[in-house]
């Protein structure tokens, strides 16, 4: 009765002091349906992951669902995640931040 894949999630919390942070570390790395996260320490292609990304917009925001490690990057240092369920708030967030960062472009 081996399933060859865990059924345990790891949990990636990442908080930001600003929107500024935010927006200079990962909307250029974030879509609607993935998002690069930077680290040193890559989790193997396949896991399964319980995103949550705090950061502050007009007041603390968080994005948060479920993803998967999709690919792994070397330069910069980290993992490609790709979005398998979101909340519908979430969903909203990224909108509001790929639109905004799109009108400053």
């Amino acid at each position: 009765m081996q399933s060859g894949r865990k059924n345990e999630r790891v949990t990636i919390n990442k908080e930001f002091e600003s929107f500024d942070q935010f927006m200079s570390e990962y909307v250029t790395n974030l879509s609607r349906t993935g998002a690069f996260i930077r680290t040193s320490t890559p989790l193997p292609v396949g896991t399964e992951v319980d995103l949550r990304f705090t950061v502050v917009l007009e007041g603390v925001e968080t994005i948060e669902g479920i993803g998967e490690v999709v690919r792994i990057e070397t330069n910069p240092p980290g993992m490609g995640v790709a979005f398998k369920k979101l909340n519908h708030y979430s969903l909203q967030l990224i909108e509001k931040l790929l639109t905004q960062n799109k009108g400053e472009a």
